[in-house]
Formats: C-alpha cells, structure tokens, sequence
C-alpha cells in the first residue's frame, strides 16, 4: 500500500510550477499503459511537454523531477463515451440544461461545441474521478437526430473543445419510433430520407468554397457558413430537413463524420448494419446494443465498433428482452471492439467500477466477463479510438497525450480514488462544490453553525 502522505509532498515539491505543460517522470508504478495488455510491476511513465515519451520497467533514461508512487497505480486518462459533461449543471432547471433541444427546428444541425461550459460542476466532480476526456452530445428528442458531438478535455481551462462535429447520433428503436411517428418504420424512412436528401444537397449545384450569395433585401454579399460552401441553394420542394439540417449530415453520407446510432434489439442491430448497403461510406458506430452478443458476428463482419451498457442483466423495455451481463464479453469474443457507454450510467465516474464488475464476471460459472487489461482498455484506448483518438488518448505510449492518474489502489476496485490527475502533462485541481462543501462541514463541531445562521 502507497504513502499517500509521501506521494503527496514528493509530487507537490516536484511540480510546484504554473500551469504550463510539465516535465517529469514517475516511478516505482504499477503502470496499466491502457492497450489491454495487463499492469507492469515496478514501472515508470516519463512526460515530455506535455505527451507521453517513455514507458518501461525499472528506470527511465535521463534526468527528470522524479515522483516515487511507491507502488501506486498509474493509468492513462479515463474516456468517457457518449456524455452530456458540460452541457448542464442542474437537471431538473432548463434554463441551465443543454443537453436537450426538444422545441428546436433544427435536429442534425445542433452543435455542441459552442455551448460547453468547463467551468461546470460535473466537469470538475469528473476530473477529480479520473476522467481526462469525453466525448459529449445532445440527446435525440424533437427529432431522431441529437446532434453534433464534441470531444473534449477536462482540463481546467477555458478551452475545453478539442474536436468539434466529431459524430453525429440518430436514435433507432422504441425511443426513435416514438419520435418519428409511432412506429419503427416511420424511423427508418425517415432516415432514409434524411441521409438521400444530405446526398443529393452535398452532389448539387456547387458553391466556390469561400463564395458569397445575396442579401435578397440589400443586394451586399453574405458570408457563407463554411459548412455550405460547394453545395447546393436549392432544393426540391418534398424536402424534410432544413438547409443546415441537410448541410450537417452530408460528412456523414461522406463517410467523414461517424454515425453513431443507438439501437438495442438485435433485430434493429442488423437493420442498422444494413443500411451500409444503401449508403456504403457510412461509418457507423452502434451504441446501447444490449442484445449485441446474440449477432455479435455479424457486428464483427462488418467492422462496426460497439459503444454498451455495461451492465444492462435485465430488461428495461421490450427491445431489451435478451440483455444479460455477458453481453460485452460475448461481443468482444467475437472480435467486436467494445467501449463501455457512459450514458447508461446515472454518473460516468463510475465507469472503473462498471469495468471491474466485467473482470468479475470472468469468475462466474457460465458469464463471460474481461480480463483486468481489456476492462481497462474498454473506458481508455478503446473509446479513444472510436473516437478517432486512437493511439493519441486513453494509453500510455510514447507520442500520445500526457493524460496521466495516479490512483490510491486498483482503479477497477470499488473505492479506488485518483491522488494526482494530469491532462496534456499538466496537474489538474481536484476540487468541486462537492468537494468544498465535505471539506466545510466534515468535522464541524455541532454546537458550531455555519456562517450563514449566524443571524
């Protein structure tokens, strides 16, 4: 067991420095590079301006401020996907909820990017948890489209965007036939129609990337959203979508920007890997796919990633009737890449614990669970890579992103708890209102009220 108390002071003597990319390695580590191979014994991870540059056993060549974790555990940064981190800081107020757009007129078109707050109290309770990076969307609701999907860090600092437009989400299912009209075919030839229409807007009448048009009231020029340059002004008159609507989903009839679909049945699992015969640049990526494991290679054939409900072991709904716990070790038997969804979880922090109940699994008669290493990989490497990050986040390797934790035991252990978070190689604040408000009222005195009842 580490000396927290030592790691502390070593780590705060070493890196007592601006916030600026660090310089530093860390040794004497229980090191999980996050790639799915299992923890390295007495490792090191050295950072270099902020990437990683070196990873090993024993000691790393060259001169750097030295953190002795005494044993701890170092990992990479934790991955949440799909999330709605920094787009809401109370549920049940609207007016501080952008994770819907339920009176919108435009679906496809919303854009996450601009609204993202990383001041938001559910940034930093998730930072301090070990989550370094996310991928953060609005959720279907007037329309089966949710969106434009943004990565993000969770560093703190104001620029929390670091991949905009980076997917798209449409909802198939119960949830998407409710919205498109009652009933599942109504969803599909909405579809359909939506991604022919992004077709033909994006092969029409071209406009000069960098053109201007008309203001049809005083004659000037206009600027162009860059997003409709080259493309169509007109449209046949049965057009559904509207012009930024259609504009949004052409990089993904492109194959330039992910779909990601949230389907369950397996049924509607294989009608969304069927629509690549209609649309074969489509690059789908499945999420929620609770009963996954019963067409599990037929997701495998056709390369399609997978992001599950960790621990969907009853039915919620009818298109939820074969759910089991298996159901993510079944898939990545089959050759599936599997990430574990955040947003079937109340809290996303709890997405180690989610993993180390699929390690447990692999300890019942009958389950098929992960090992240690592909649990772990499951919230690192394999949702940065699904979200095109791969190689860059969730691991430690040399080039990739200095998003370091160091943990006071087994991240997949339940109570498990980071001691020290870095993203692009600098030390993050590990402090929340949660975190104050403990710290304020822990070990207060009852016979002591607090400030405000002095009156």
């Amino acid at each position: 067991m580490m000396r927290l108390a030592t790691l502390l002071a070593t780590a705060a003597c070493a890196l007592a420095a601006p916030a600026a990319a660090q310089t530093f390695a860390v040794t004497n580590a229980t090191v999980a590079t996050g790639d799915g191979s299992e923890p390295i014994e007495g490792g090191y991870v050295v950072v270099e301006n902020g990437a990683i540059a070196q990873v090993g056993r024993g000691t790393p060549s060259g001169n750097y401020s030295v953190i002795d974790a005494g044993g701890a555990w170092v990992t990479p940064g934790i991955f949440a996907t799909v999330t709605n981190l920094g787009l809401w800081d109370v549920g049940a107020v609207s007016e501080s909820n952008d994770s819907r757009a339920g009176n919108s007129p435009f679906s496809a078109a919303l854009d996450v990017a601009p609204v993202v707050n990383p001041a938001s109290q559910h940034i930093l309770v998730h930072r301090a948890a070990g989550i370094t990076r996310a991928a953060t969307v609005t959720m279907p609701s007037a329309s089966i489209f949710g969106g434009q999907g943004a990565l993000i860090d969770l560093g703190a600092d104001p620029q929390a965007i670091s991949r905009p437009r980076a997917f798209q989400v449409v909802t198939l299912g119960e949830r998407g036939g409710r919205i498109a009209g009652g009933s599942r075919a109504a969803t599909h030839a909405l579809l359909r129609n939506a991604l022919r229409e992004a077709g033909s807007y994006g092969d029409g009448a071209r406009i000069p990337a960098g053109g201007a048009r008309a203001d049809l009231r005083t004659g000037d020029d206009l600027p162009i959203d860059p997003r409709l340059a080259g493309r169509e002004t007109e449209r046949a008159g049965d057009a559904l979508l509207t012009r930024f609507d259609a504009a949004a989903l052409v990089p993904v009839v492109r194959g330039e920007q992910p779909l990601y679909v949230y389907v369950e049945r397996a049924s509607d699992i294989r009608a969304a890997l069927a629509l690549t015969q209609e649309f074969p640049r489509l690059e789908l990526v499945l999420v929620g796919a609770s009963e996954g494991w019963l067409v599990a290679d037929e997701i495998a054939a056709a390369g399609v990633p997978v992001i599950a409900d960790g621990l969907d072991d009853l039915p919620a709904n009818f298109e939820e009737l074969a759910a089991t716990q298996s159901n993510i070790g079944r898939m990545v038997k089959a050759g599936v890449k599997v990430a574990i969804n955040a947003a079937a979880m109340e809290n996303p922090r709890n997405l180690n614990q989610y993993a180390g109940n699929l390690v447990a699994l692999t300890r019942i008669p009958g389950a098929d669970g992960l090992s240690w290493g592909e649990a772990f990989a499951a919230i690192t490497s394999v949702p940065a890579s699904i979200s095109g990050m791969g190689g860059k986040a969730g691991v430690l390797a040399p080039g990739a992103t200095g998003d370091l934790v160091i943990w006071d035991g087994d991240p997949l252990e339940v109570g498990a708890m980071p001691v020290k978070v870095y993203i692009d190689g600098i030390e993050q604040p590990l402090d929340s209102h949660q975190s104050r408000l403990r710290d304020r009222y822990r070990d207060l005195d009852t016979s002591d009220l607090p400030k405000g009842y002095d009156w």
